[in-house]
């Protein structure tokens, strides 16, 4: 009888990735008492001259606040990241993370003077409704789709309007909105 031998395999580069260069932004920016998580891995309006500027419009994505703010991101990324980085391809995935950090960080800078953002909600957003058509075909509309939609950005919108607290729901909007376009470009293939 032949035993089988259990193996630890990195099935998701660019989720597993990700995780591990936030982690370390994380650690980083405890080491520096909050120093390099401004500086790096946050964005806000700055001199376009900069090249920091560049950096940080990337990089806040892997910015957190704290061991929490990481933990309640990477928990979303780890679970709905693999499933999309397989369906997609890592190539793809990566290319959606880095569009939708962009456009996200673009608007913060460009609409939003005196506000700084980072971390990964933006990203998780652009999870949550682009996992959503993962068995979506010939450019359907998911009733899973319209359902997330609708209670994930409404709630989010909602909480723009009528809450003041410490969290940016326009990031979590801008990430569903990416993760909708995404779904439906790539539902069309």
């Amino acid at each position: 009888m032949k035993k089988s031998s259990l193996k630890i395999q990195f099935n998701s580069p660019v989720v597993l990735w990700f995780a591990l260069i936030s982690l370390a932004a994380l650690i980083l920016g405890e080491l520096t008492g909050g120093e390099t998580t401004y500086r790096y891995f946050c964005t806000y309006s700055s001199s376009w001259g900069d090249p920091l500027t560049y950096v940080r419009l990337f990089g806040h994505v892997l910015g957190h606040g704290g061991l929490d703010h990481y933990i309640n991101n990477m928990m979303f990324i780890l679970l709905l990241g693999p499933i999309l980085e397989e369906k997609y391809g890592s190539g793809n995935l990566l290319i959606m993370i880095l569009i939708t950090a962009a456009v996200e960080g673009l608007i913060i800078d460009l609409f939003f003077y005196g506000t700084a953002v980072l971390g990964a909600s933006g990203i998780v957003f652009m999870f949550i409704i682009l996992s959503s058509f993962v068995s979506a075909s010939d450019g359907s509309i998911p009733v899973t789709f319209i359902l997330i939609a609708v209670l994930y950005i409404g709630r989010e919108v909602y909480n723009g309007v009528f809450i003041r607290d410490q969290i940016s729901q326009l990031g979590h909007v801008i990430g569903g909105v990416c993760g909708a376009v995404f779904g439906f470009k790539f539902s069309r293939r």
